[in-house]
Formats: structure tokens, sequence, C-alpha cells
């Protein structure tokens, strides 16, 4: 037996009192089903999710989630408290990952969340406590 065959069979034994090959088969063909019912995440997924895991990211995506429309960058900056280098920095970003859409009007640039970003920070507010 492999070493994690044998913690399976521990842990195991642990639940059920008791562990016979038959009880290992079924939890491992367990186990498989539900890797197997799993979808592997894209590439673009997982970067939505990096790009999110930074504070100043987040915070931006936050604020054009909640704003009721697009938000220009010198209103952005008004609001988040890091340098207009990394909020254009992470603007971008946030672009590169699908979870913002820009559009520039003469000198001004305006920045709006996409549906993926709303729906993932609703998710997230949802389960907040």
């Amino acid at each position: 037996m492999t070493q994690q065959t044998d913690r399976l069979e521990r842990l195991i034994a642990d639940e059920l009192g008791d562990c016979c090959a038959a009880d290992i088969e079924t939890r491992i063909e367990t186990l498989e089903e539900y890797d197997s019912a799993t979808p592997t995440p894209s590439e673009r997924e997982l970067d939505a999710l990096h790009t999110l895991g930074n504070e100043t990211r987040y915070n931006i995506a936050q604020l054009l989630a909640t704003a009721d429309g697009p938000l220009c960058v010198c209103e952005i900056s008004h609001l988040i408290d890091v340098s207009d280098s990394a909020i254009s920095h992470a603007l971008s970003d946030l672009h590169d990952a699908g979870l913002v859409n820009r559009e520039k009007d003469g000198q001004w640039r305006y920045y709006e969340p996409t549906e993926r970003t709303t729906e993932l920070i609703a998710a997230l507010d949802r389960t907040r406590k």
C-alpha cells in the first residue's frame, strides 16, 4: 500500500471503527467521482482570482461594482489611497484579466466592472460575516 492509502485506511478506520479493502475502494471511487465532477479552472479564471487577490485591485473592483456607472481614473484616485501610478497599474491588471472595461472619452478614461467582476464581488459579499 502507498502512504496515501495507509492514511486513508486510518481515516476510514477512525470514522467507521474498522476498515477493510472494500471500504477503501469505495472511498477512492467516491473521491474519483468528486474529482471528475470538478472542472479544471481555465487560465483566465485563475488569472481573475489572482488579480482580485491584491488589496488595491480588489478595492478598485469593489468600488466599480458599487458605483452606478463608469468612473473616471480621477474619481477612483480620489477614493483609493495609493499613488496614481499604482491605480493606473491596478486598472491595467484588472483590464488584462477581463475584470473591467475601459473607454476613453477625449482626455478622460472611464472604467466599469464586467459582469464577472460584479458577480464575483457579490458572491464574496454574500459570504462575508
